[in-house]
Formats: C-alpha cells, sequence, structure tokens
C-alpha cells in the first residue's frame, strides 16, 4: 500500500469518526437517544483500539514503513494543527457529547 493510499483510507476513517462525535450531541437533542448512544458506543471501540495501540491509530505505523517523515500530519491529511491537536480536540466534544446526551437522557 502507497502511503498516498495509506493517507486517503486514515483521513476517510478520521471523518467518519469525527462525524460521529460531532453527531452525537445533535442525535441526543433531537431526542433519538439510542442513535446517540450507538454512535457513542463505535467511537468508543476506536477510543479502545487508539488505548490499546498506545494512544496510535495503527494506521500511523502502518504510514511509518513507507516514509522518514514525522511531521504531525505524515500519515493524513489534515492541516498540521489539527493532526496535531486531533485528539484534544474531538476527546473534548466526545466527552461533551456524552454528557450532553446522558443529561437529555435523565432529563
Amino acid at each position: 500500500m502507497t502511503l498516498r493510499t495509506i493517507r486517503l483510507v486514515h483521513t476517510a476513517i478520521w471523518a467518519f469518526f469525527a462525524g460521529c462525535i460531532l453527531a452525537i450531541p445533535l442525535f441526543a437533542q433531537r431526542g433519538e437517544l439510542t442513535i446517540a448512544a450507538a454512535l457513542a458506543a463505535v467511537v468508543g471501540i476506536e477510543v479502545l483500539v487508539l488505548a490499546f495501540n498506545g494512544m496510535r491509530c495503527p494506521l500511523t505505523d502502518v504510514a511509518a514503513h513507507q516514509t522518514d517523515e514525522r511531521q504531525d500530519n505524515f500519515d493524513i491529511f489534515l492541516p498540521v494543527w489539527l493532526a496535531r491537536n486531533n485528539k484534544a480536540i474531538f476527546g473534548t466534544l466526545y466527552v461533551a457529547g456524552i454528557l450532553y446526551m446522558v443529561a437529555k437522557w435523565i432529563a
């Protein structure tokens, strides 16, 4: 697999999970809590994959075999600032979305 292909696949997977994270509070707001919980669970599985891989995406390791480059976005088509801060940004949004979903569930 070429580095370009790895970057495309990695970016598509990232976009899927980013979309799931952004959708959690939207479905919760609409009262579709089962869908919001399913999205949270899907992202939770990805969090477990990252946790068991030293908080690195497994595709980063695959891409590392293709190049000596190690810039924050060498393995994904994201701006450097977003690749560098991805876990902080989307981790915060994920936790906030779950808290909002739980609050809606309780209410």
